[in-house]
């Protein structure tokens, strides 16, 4: 049933993919003159995307202050996930993971830990690949384009939000064309703020990621 349902995910990817060649946006230092090459290749990587895992930085930015966490991240494209914060130390430690049913919050630094079952929140759930992949499969308008990140080059893909959230509208993601690994992921608010900025650190595709993982410690 997993491998079937990993089968439709490609072949939507795959669709999606040759319909955001029709439209593109353009970002203040992007253009839409696309690298065919790098494009096929980064085609090719995300379709065959089953897991990943990446050590990334997250800041969620306010009207008023900017907050920045350095996360471990483990990810299915079926949904399943596991977030540890690494840094600031006042945190260090604190794990979210989510089986596919249940989100459960826990710190196994903490002795006699007690895993209690949560709900989803869109600032922690949309800042998955995975997340981002669901949404731009799903988007009425998909966006497709190139600009410089670092001393290198990129491609950008722009999907939607869904739900009316009043600081999560937009998420644009910045593709390495060489290393073919996601370099940044950037949420914005309706009006083209960004409100949460994942840049990842190391990134790894298709690492073997047990249940285990996805499960809150036991007793």
């Amino acid at each position: 049933m997993q491998k079937k349902w990993l089968r439709i995910i490609a072949i939507f990817i795959a669709v999606s993919f040759i319909l955001a060649g029709c439209g593109a946006f353009s970002p203040s230092n992007g253009s839409t003159d696309i690298d065919v090459s790098a494009y096929e290749r980064i085609q090719e990587m995300l379709m065959n995307m089953r897991t990943y895992q990446a050590e990334a930085t997250v800041k969620y930015i306010s009207n008023k202050n900017t907050n920045e966490y350095t996360t471990l991240q483990q990810a299915r494209i079926t949904g399943e996930y596991r977030i540890e914060v690494i840094a600031p130390s006042d945190v260090a430690g604190n794990v979210t993971v989510f089986d596919g049913t249940t989100i459960y919050q826990f710190n196994p630094n903490v002795s006699n830990q007690i895993a209690i079952g949560t709900r989803e929140a869109p600032e922690r759930s949309e800042i998955f690949l995975t997340a981002f992949m669901r949404n731009y499969l799903t988007s009425k308008e998909v966006s497709l384009a190139v600009g410089d990140f670092g001393e290198g080059r990129a491609t950008i893909f722009e999907a939607t939000v869904p739900g009316t959230h009043p600081y999560m509208s937009t998420q644009r993601l910045w593709v390495d064309n060489e290393t073919l690994k996601p370099l940044q992921l950037v949420i914005y608010d309706p009006d083209g703020v960004e409100r949460i900025v994942i840049t990842y650190i190391n990134f790894e595709y298709n690492v073997e990621l047990p249940d285990s993982i996805f499960q809150p410690p036991l007793d």
